[in-house]
């Protein structure tokens, strides 16, 4: 267990490093998105390199190479997704906020706010790492299910995002909001799909003849994603600025669609 904690200790440097890089790039644009754009790559990279290193003296499983595959995927498909939307358009709402809101203690308070970043990658990546170093052997009904949700999630993430930028293309009224396709079953599914991703991890990371009990504790990464996502940068942020920019808009989608998880709209 000493070496899981020195790969995952080498993880935590190494997403701390990415994240100072992201907060001089942020600085220098004047553009905050680029530190999501930092911290999905960063993510990716660490997840591919904990599963994957030091290889072992039978090489890899079967699991690690899968594991490290999807965490690979799941990091290019986000990063490049945030990239492109980070170079052609204006600063995220979010950050943009931040910045008016800290003023003159922007650069500090931000720098800390990257390290938190860095943080969060680090837990998130302790599940990635439980999962791929899960010593049962071969491929499991668990292991199918966790790559079946994975690219259940990866598909919806990416519908999401297609029919939003659809939406922003074909409508002229700035302040509309977008309630079309999965966008009217919930107020965010791009969140609700990224969260879903990480519900695949524990499912890698289990193992029911009790031989890694260290695997339970890949749970953290859901758990710890919903509450990133619904009550810290991702929701709150979001909804915060579309009620303060269209609040009657808002309030007749916020009425007839849920917030998170997916279901039919109400009438």
């Amino acid at each position: 267990m000493i070496s899981l904690i020195a790969i995952w200790g080498g993880a935590v440097v190494f997403l701390a490093l990415v994240m100072g890089t992201a907060w001089i790039v942020q600085m220098r644009t004047g553009q905050g998105g680029w530190a999501d754009v930092f911290w999905s790559y960063g993510l990716g990279v660490a997840g591919v390199g904990i599963s994957l290193f030091p290889v072992g003296p039978d090489g890899w499983s079967a699991r690690q190479l899968v594991v490290a595959l999807l965490i690979g995927i799941w990091g290019i498909r986000l990063g490049t997704h945030i990239a492109k939307r980070a170079a052609g358009e204006q600063e995220d709402a979010r950050y943009a906020r931040l910045r008016d809101e800290w003023g003159n203690t922007y650069r500090a308070k931000m720098f800390g706010f990257m390290m938190l970043q860095a943080g969060a990658a680090s837990i998130l990546a302790l599940a990635v790492l439980l999962a791929a170093r899960n010593p049962s052997s071969g491929l499991g009904l668990l292991d199918y299910l966790a790559i079946a949700a994975f690219f259940i999630a990866f598909a919806g993430e990416t519908m999401a995002d297609q029919q939003l930028k659809a939406f922003k293309a074909a409508t002229t009224e700035r302040h509309q909001i977008c309630d079309v396709g999965l966008w009217g079953w919930s107020r965010h599914p791009n969140y609700f799909f990224e969260w879903l991703t990480w519900c695949a991890w524990p499912l890698f990371a289990i193992n029911l003849s009790g031989n890694w009990p260290w695997g339970w504790l890949a749970f953290i990464a859901p758990l710890y994603m919903y509450w990133i996502l619904n009550h810290v940068s991702g929701v709150p942020l979001v909804e915060t600025h579309m009620q303060r920019t269209r609040p009657e808009a808002f309030a007749n989608y916020a009425r007839r669609t849920s917030r998170f998880f997916l279901r039919p709209p109400a009438r």
